[in-house]
């Protein structure tokens, strides 16, 4: 999770929501993202996502079955339906997103998943309020 808080500050430096998230197989981390949506001008263009597509090309399937997702914010339902689709093990993330997150959503994971939350929350949390707040102050 440090290394996807690592990704998480990236976003932030670039003015992106400072969510970041890394794609583990064997102790290996196999990709690393972070938020792209502003740069990028795609709405689709979430840490989750980003880290998927690397993962899924670094193994030459689409399947990720055997690695785990670990992101600093709990993925949203539109995330939640690609990690439902890439079939991965296991997702462990930091902070609950109380309004959008796939639990509030009702959103579904592959029923193999496991789910693990609040793994270096306050960090995350921290990271989240502090770009906000700047945000506000800014407007």
């Amino acid at each position: 999770m440090k290394k996807a808080l690592q990704e998480a500050e990236m976003a932030f430096e670039k003015n992106e929501v400072p969510v970041g998230a890394v794609i583990v197989v064997d102790n290996q981390i196999i990709a690393r993202a972070h938020n792209l949506t502003e740069l990028l001008n795609d709405v689709t263009a979430h840490a989750e996502m980003q880290a998927i597509t690397a993962a899924a090309n670094f193994l030459g399937g689409k399947y990720l079955t055997g690695c785990t997702l670990y992101v600093t914010l709990e993925p949203c339902q539109m995330c939640a339906g690609a990690l439902y689709w890439s079939q991965i093990s296991k997702v462990v993330f930091a902070a609950r997103d109380e309004n959008r997150g796939f639990i509030k959503m009702g959103t579904q994971l592959h029923p193999k998943t496991v789910v693990q939350g609040g793994v270096l929350e306050t960090e995350a949390e921290a990271l989240l309020k502090r770009f906000f707040i700047e945000k506000r102050n800014l407007n």
